[in-house]
């Protein structure tokens, strides 16, 4: 077991770090979804779906 983990440390780290990466956007992800930010990172002025995607937040306005 020691032998292969020597011998394939490299790897480990790498595979551990692309996790660790994956992980953060996801979390990055939900966090911008939950303070009501866009997806896609643009503006909503020019999108031609700006009343689907935020079609709940302009239902919920008195």
């Amino acid at each position: 077991m020691l032998e292969w983990l020597s011998a394939n440390w490299v790897n480990i780290v790498i595979i551990a770090a692309v996790i660790a990466l994956v992980v953060l956007a996801i979390v990055s992800m939900a966090r911008d979804k939950k303070a009501g930010k866009s997806s896609c990172g643009c503006s909503c002025s020019g999108c031609a779906l700006a009343d689907k995607c935020h079609s709940v937040a302009k239902a919920k306005k008195p």
